[in-house]
């Protein structure tokens, strides 16, 4: 992958922001704060573009989530002067349950029981939407999007990507850059493995190549536009590419449905993404 000046990235997305606003006739902005390096990049992004006053944090603890990514989000909710609220969703989580569980013969997946948090969460960013008129920013980054990691109508969900052009490696990058402006990121955010934290002990390598490998792989396959062929003559494990490669077409079928992004490179993003450009 090219280096990237992220204060230039870090210019763009904050602009982006606020034309995007601007556009809409919106000043307020809501977003879900997990303890994780994503929410954290868009929320101190949606600050710088926004203001302190006009960004509503809202965590979303469930019997998964860690002690540490709590604290981590709360302290960061103080670190940027943003409001937050906290709405556990164990017992909204408890209540699906008990109502699948005779549809489902007591054979509840796991993964319904993870995709089930992530669209209660949602629910609940869009209540406050619906009821505040603020509009909800999208925490999901390029890495997960194009590996297909995410939940329709849960994560998936906002009126704007902020971070969908933006590999996982640069998400830390701007963490690492927002930081030496002012150091509002907790450290634990920026050091702890990377988790959804929808079920015991999740890590998202679980399911996901490293991203120190993942995200090279998909600059070369998106970015450079280079064959499987090529990636794999370049260095790249052949099964590795291949596993990539089928998960990225089995998942396709999320892009057509996604919110807009807002895009920072020259090259275009995957169609049929819907992007916002930032000038």
């Amino acid at each position: 992958m090219q280096e990237v000046k992220t204060d230039l990235l870090y210019g763009k997305l904050v602009r982006g922001i606020e034309l995007f606003f601007r556009e809409q006739g919106k000043e307020r902005a809501v977003l879900g704060l997990s303890g994780g390096i994503d929410s954290a990049v868009v929320a101190s992004l949606a600050v710088e573009a926004l203001g302190a006053d006009n960004v509503h944090a809202i965590l979303m603890p469930s019997p998964y989530s860690t002690l540490h990514s709590v604290a981590d989000a709360v302290e960061l909710a103080g670190n940027l002067n943003i409001e937050h609220s906290i709405v556990p969703i164990e017992t909204i989580l408890n209540r699906y349950v008990n109502e699948l569980e005779d549809l489902f013969c007591g054979d509840l997946k796991s993964i319904t029981l993870e995709n089930i948090q992530a669209r209660i969460r949602s629910n609940i960013l869009m209540a406050y939407s619906n009821n505040t008129g603020a509009l909800v920013l999208n925490t999901s980054n390029k890495s997960e999007l194009a590996m297909g990691y995410g939940t329709l109508y849960g994560d998936l969900s906002g009126a704007l990507m902020v971070i969908a052009d933006q590999y996982k490696l640069q998400v830390y990058s701007l963490a690492r850059y927002i930081n030496s402006l002012k150091k509002v990121i907790p450290e634990s955010t920026l050091t702890k493995e990377p988790s959804a934290e929808l079920r015991s002990f999740q890590k998202d390598s679980d399911t996901l190549p490293e991203y120190s490998v993942l995200d090279p792989i998909l600059h070369s396959l998106i970015e450079e536009g280079k064959s499987a062929q090529e990636v794999i003559s370049a260095g790249s494990e052949m099964i590795l590419v291949d596993r990539i490669l089928k998960q990225m077409a089995s998942s396709s079928f999320k892009v057509h449905q996604l919110p807009q992004m807002l895009q920072t490179g020259d090259s275009p993003l995957l169609p049929p993404y819907k992007c916002f450009k930032c000038n």
